[in-house]
C-alpha cells in the first residue's frame, strides 16, 4: 500500500523520485538478508530497528504539518501519513512479538541499523 500510494502521489504531484531509490532497495535488501542469515531473532531485530525509524520519521512529518496550522490544507496527506506510521508501527510490534530482543547483540545490532536508516532518511532529504 505504501509503495502504490507513494508511487500515485509522485505522478498526481509530479515530483520525480530520489535518484537513490536503486540504492535503497539493494541496501534494504542486503541489510534484511544479512540479518536473516544471523536467525530470525536478528531478521526481527532488523525489522524492528527499521520500522522504529520509519516510525519517527512519520511522526515528525505528522508533527510539522500540525504544529505548521495546516491540518486543513494537506488533511489528506496527514491521514495518509497517520495510515503508514500506524502501519509501520504495526509491523514493529510484530517483530518484538516475534523474539527482536532475543537477537545476539539485539541493543548494539539496533542501534546500528537505526543510525544507518536515519543516515538515509537526512540524504535522502538532501538529495
Amino acid at each position: 500500500a505504501v509503495v502504490s500510494t507513494q508511487s500515485t502521489g509522485l505522478v498526481e504531484h509530479r515530483v520525480r523520485p530520489t535518484v537513490l531509490l536503486p540504492f535503497w532497495r539493494v541496501a534494504g535488501f542486503a541489510l534484511g538478508a544479512g540479518t536473516a542469515l544471523l536467525g530470525k531473532e536478528a531478521a526481527m531485530a532488523c525489522t524492528v530497528a527499521v520500522e522504529d525509524t520509519i516510525v519517527t520519521h512519520y511522526t515528525d512529518q505528522i508533527r510539522e504539518i500540525v504544529e505548521g496550522g495546516k491540518e486543513g490544507q494537506y488533511a489528506p496527506l496527514l491521514r495518509t501519513l497517520q495510515q503508514f506510521r500506524d502501519d509501520e508501527l504495526e509491523h514493529h510490534d510484530t517483530g518484538l512479538e516475534h523474539g527482536a530482543e532475543m537477537a545476539p547483540q539485539y541493543k548494539l545490532l539496533s542501534s546500528v541499523i537505526k543510525m544507518g536508516c536515519s543516515t538515509a532518511i537526512k540524504i535522502a532529504e538532501k538529495v
